[in-house]
């Protein structure tokens, strides 16, 4: 198994109860990248973020640096947006970067703000981590009160305000154009891109950077030890480490920082120090890679590495970094529900496609388990994911503003494709079993019954 001795990025400090606090975050080094970056010239910064190759955190995978530069030039203000409303099923990694160590992530912000050129930015927090809100909350306060964040940042001319806001717990408020409309005051539902590129058009229709919390958490590290330094680490094409949500039928559940690009499945899974194999020592049946979303992946996947790239290729993607692991036991139909469900509920409703037809994946699957299933059915449910995203191909052609409404239409084609007789099994049964009950009843009402 290839497990590295890479160093412990973000995640250093969760060994300590106490590292939420600055006591302990200035005594493990931090809001020394700080000190160090207001010496540096902003550009400086951004050229060590991308000989860093870090790429973003959240589920695109886009490279930071770059995704800083998309801000026309000369167009003020400009605002930075962290994504905190983390809320992909078996996501929990940010979380926990927010509970644990939240002053490296408001230095990870004034760091990017730094680079942008943003006088103010806007920490959203999904509205249940309740947790999150509090500690970073704490956090900013302790940091305000030392001179980190407001006016005259550590006696230099740069000046941010960092304000802490969240939301009502919508899953469709991850899409950063829909945070955005929440963040103005409007319900969250996505906008149409182009125009409104967050770069371009963003909050207040300004040129808005939005980065996901642990790619900001990242940051600190990188202008403390060099950029170079980041990219030694992990995989040509995705360097450094990079944190996994491991659940599921698993023996030992967690979050995991390994070395990005390098680790594989079968290391995530079945390694000691990390999720600990199947439970019972059964047999692996599938594994969702990257979040809910993501297309399934099986046994002949777990040798494939973390990274980007590979996975992309092999038909799937490490998306949000939650990895939902289901053993032999698992009912395929019961677990494709459970997740078609999810995003059905979670529509905002704004694009007839998702909203209608991740309601009718819902109701198709619900009448084969309940034992009213058709032989057609099987083929309706691929009609109607077509509908949503065309061909079903990966990555997805959608008909919808964004992925919402391909995401449920992965566990239909994974589950489809892969356990077709497990579906055939369920409206068989079914189908004996109205058989029977039809056979069983009379034909008739008896005499006199009606009175």
């Amino acid at each position: 198994m290839a497990i590295t001795d890479a160093p412990k990025i973000i995640t250093g400090r969760f060994g300590y109860d106490d590292a939420h606090t600055l006591r302990r975050y200035e005594a493990t080094g931090g809001y020394q990248a700080l000190r160090k970056a207001v010496e540096m010239s902003p550009a400086t910064l951004i050229d060590e973020v991308k000989s860093a190759s870090l790429l973003g955190r959240g589920g695109a995978g886009f490279p930071a640096g770059v995704k800083w530069g998309f801000c026309p030039p000369g167009v003020w203000p400009r605002y930075l947006v962290v994504n905190g409303d983390e809320s992909e099923p078996g996501t929990y990694k940010d979380r926990m970067l927010m509970e644990r160590d939240p002053h490296q992530l408001i230095e990870g912000v004034l760091l990017a703000c730094y680079a942008v050129g943003c006088g103010q930015a806007f920490l959203y927090v999904r509205g249940e981590m309740a947790l999150a809100q509090e500690r970073i909350a704490a956090a900013l306060n302790e940091a305000y009160a030392a001179g980190y964040a407001g006016k005259n940042i550590l006696g230099s001319d740069f000046s941010v305000d960092v304000v802490l806001t969240w939301g009502a717990g919508a899953y469709i408020v991850g899409e950063e154009t829909a945070l955005i409309e929440s963040l103005e005051g409007n319900r969250g539902m996505p906008r149409l891109k182009p125009p409104f590129f967050p770069a371009a058009k963003g909050l207040y229709l300004q040129p808005t950077i939005v980065n996901n919390v642990e790619t900001l958490c990242n940051l600190p590290w990188i202008i403390a030890n060099g950029g170079a330094a980041f990219a030694a680490l992990g995989a040509e094409s995705s360097t450094g480490t990079r944190m996994f949500a491991v659940s599921g039928h698993v023996k030992t559940p967690g979050v995991f920082e390994v070395e990005y690009g390098v680790t594989t499945f079968r290391d995530l899974i079945y390694a000691p120090v990390y999720a600990g194999g199947i439970l019972g020592g059964r047999e692996l049946k599938a594994f969702i890679p990257g979040g809910a979303s993501a297309p399934w992946f099986y046994a002949e996947h777990l040798d494939l590495p973390l990274e980007k790239a590979t996975v992309d290729k092999a038909g799937s993607m490490l998306g949000s970094g939650a990895i939902v692991v289901m053993d032999e036991t698992t009912d395929a139909v019961k677990a494709c529900l459970r997740v078609v469900r999810f995003f059905a509920r979670e529509s905002c409703g704004k694009c007839t496609p998702c909203r209608e037809g991740t309601n009718w994946l819902e109701r198709i699957l619900q009448r084969i388990l309940d034992g009213y299933g058709r032989p057609s059915d099987l083929d309706l449910l691929m009609d109607v994911s077509d509908n949503i995203s065309p061909g079903i191909v990966w990555p997805p052609k959608q008909t919808t503003i964004c992925p919402l409404g391909p995401s449920a239409v992965s566990p239909i084609a994974s589950a489809l494709q892969r356990f077709r007789p497990e579906f055939e099994a369920h409206v068989a049964r079914g189908l004996q079993s109205r058989v029977a009950v039809s056979v069983s009843s009379p034909s008739r009402a008896p005499a006199g019954s009606h009175g």
